[in-house]
């Protein structure tokens, strides 16, 4: 773990709300100057705290009206068989995020689709297809409460 101060935890948090803020705007925020601010900032990319900037996107808006979670269960669990799988898993635009679990399944990932029909493909054309899977249990969301990849910043540990 790095060590942060306030002001790198500030600009954190801001770049996490905003991350086309420009420069000036993140040094007036947090009250430094402008190339300070900047160093700070590269060094927080350099150190991979910051991992890239994207734009959230609607995925009703685009298309996505489905969003499964699913759990996978695998019988087998070398490290070629799991590798080869996560591989494919990594490769599908419709899988959002794989975690490898505790519990009952192996994996869970969250996947969109633009449909209950194009979800149903997505299982039998590349879940079901998949070297060493046992079972597939699918959770459909009915409706989102929160979606946000912001993670919290504790400016208490100060």
């Amino acid at each position: 773990m790095v060590k942060l101060d306030k002001v790198d935890k500030q600009i954190l948090s801001l770049v996490q709300q905003n991350g086309r803020l420009s420069n000036a705007k993140l040094a007036s925020a947090v009250s430094i100057s402008e190339t300070p601010c900047w160093r700070r900032l590269k060094r927080l990319e350099e150190e991979q705290i910051i991992r890239s900037y994207q734009a959230n996107l609607d995925r009703r808006r685009m298309g996505f009206g489905v969003m499964a979670f699913v759990q996978i269960s695998c019988t087998s669990h070398d490290e070629e068989s799991t590798l080869h799988f996560e591989q494919i898993i990594a490769n599908s635009e419709y899988v959002l995020a794989c975690h490898n679990t505790t519990g009952e399944a192996d994996f869970m990932l969250q996947v969109v689709a633009k449909d209950l029909d194009d979800y149903s493909r997505f299982v039998e054309q590349s879940l079901r297809k998949l070297p060493g899977v046992s079972a597939i249990r699918s959770n459909i969301s009915l409706r989102e409460v929160k979606s946000s990849s912001r993670l919290p910043i504790d400016f208490s540990a100060l």
